[in-house]
């Protein structure tokens, strides 16, 4: 497991995110999240629901996920832009 720095600021002060907790807590954000916008009867089966769509990638949470490494990817190419300051 590799450590990933990460720009995150807490009270100005930049720490050491360990990059697989905070993908499973992305993941997990995203889902409960799409899980309260849904509709249905209780909680526990909208989210039970958005975790059998996120699993047959389905659904708003991989929505979520795609568009957000869409716009990484597109912000790739303007790196370089933010360098030699």
């Amino acid at each position: 497991m590799a450590y990933k720095y990460c720009t995150a600021t807490n009270w100005g002060k930049n720490f050491f995110t360990h990059e697989e907790r905070r993908q499973f807590y992305l993941a997990a954000q995203w889902i409960i999240d799409s899980a309260k916008k849904r509709s249905g009867s209780s909680m526990s089966n909208r989210l039970a629901g958005e975790i059998l769509s996120a699993s047959n990638n389905e659904g708003s949470a991989i929505k979520k996920k795609e568009d957000t490494h869409r716009m990484a990817e597109a912000n790739k190419a303007f790196a370089h832009f933010g360098r030699g300051r």
